[in-house]
Formats: C-alpha cells, structure tokens, sequence
C-alpha cells in the first residue's frame, strides 16, 4: 500500500509541475521561466522538483519524450492497416485509424502541445518532432510503404515538407481551440497528405 500511495504522489506531483509549465509558457514564455516559478507555482519545494528533474531544460525535455514514446506506440499500433490501405485505395478520403488515434492522443494533451509547439515554447521542440515523424511514421519499417528506393525527389526534402506540412496543420488546430474532433482533422490530414493540396483545393481531380 505505501509504494502505491507513494507512486500516486510522485504521478500527482509531476502533474502538478507539468501543468506549472504549461500556464506559466503561456503567461510569460519558456525561455523567461525559472525553477523557482515553477515551484511557487506547483506549490512544491525546490528539493521536490530536484528529486525528479535537473533543471527546466530537463523537465521539458522529459515531457517532450513522454509524448514522443506515447506517438510511437501509437504509430506502431496502427501502422499496418495504414500500409493495407494504401495499397488498396490511392486516393482514399477515409482518415487512417493511425491519423485518428494520433489526433485523440493530442487532443488529450492539447494544453501542453499548444504550449511547447507555440511561439512562446521549446522552438527546437518542432525540429525533434519532425525527424521523429519522419522516423516513425515513415523510416525503420521493413514493410513501410514508403520505401526510400521509390523517391522521385531527394529524402531529406521530401522529409522536411511533410514535417512542416504536418506540424503546421497540428499548430492550426490548436491555435484555433481545436474546434475540429479528432475524427474530423483525421480526415482533413489523410485528404491533404495521401491526394496532395492541389487536390484538397479542389483544382485536381
């Protein structure tokens, strides 16, 4: 029963100090922020926060790898009917499982995502996601349908496109209150990516 109530506090804890971050990125953004801040608002002492991250960078950073993990797991889950459907249906309108899940994941956290992925936030957060996109979403898959010997441009440029494509279409959803369920913005990013914007304009059929 201790370990228990002792892991509970630890989780409550730490929620606290990532709710801390988030107001306060908000309020007067990342880079002006200090430990103490952080305490005073978590209601916590220093030697608490100490005990479970090393400064701020640390603390954001692990919360930052959190959500990465959890994406991961995510992708890796639903990625094979991602590929049956690709090869299936070239021009599908129907949102992937993976794109829906993904849009639940952050819809739950949308507080922190807007927080670090907005101008106030972790800037090098947005170079970390896109490559780990990249990555996971398309690279270290034997059966990935994307395979790097069928590029008609060069990887890195075919990359950095859809990262920014991605993440500046995640970016609007949140700015705008995430209005749009997860469902719905599944839907929108599965038309976008899988048809192309010429298509999503209504220019291509």
């Amino acid at each position: 029963m201790r370990n228990i109530n002792a892991d509970l506090r630890v989780i409550r804890t730490k929620e606290s100090i990532r709710h801390a971050l988030v107001e306060l990125i908000n309020e007067k953004g990342f880079e002006a922020i200090k430990v103490k801040d952080i305490t005073t608002r978590a209601k916590i002492n220093r030697g608490t926060f100490y005990a479970h991250y090393q400064d701020k960078l640390d603390l954001i950073n692990k919360c930052e790898e959190e959500i990465m993990l959890d994406m991961s797991k995510i992708t890796k889950k639903n990625f094979p009917s991602v590929i049956a459907a690709l090869e299936t249906d070239t021009q599908t309108l129907t949102p992937f499982s993976l794109t829906v899940s993904l849009f639940e994941y952050l819809h739950i956290n949308s507080g922190f995502m807007k927080a670090v992925l907005g101008p106030k936030g972790d800037l090098s957060f947005q170079t970390r996601l896109k490559e780990f996109m990249w990555e996971t979403l398309y690279g270290n898959y034997q059966s990935s349908f994307i395979k790097e010997e069928n590029f008609l441009v060069p990887g890195q440029y075919l990359a950095s496109y859809m990262g920014t494509a991605i993440i500046g279409v995640i970016q609007q959803w949140l700015e705008s209150g995430g209005k749009e369920s997860p469902q719905e913005m599944a839907r929108i990013l599965t038309t976008i990516t899988v048809n192309g914007p010429y298509f999503a304009a209504g220019l291509k059929k």
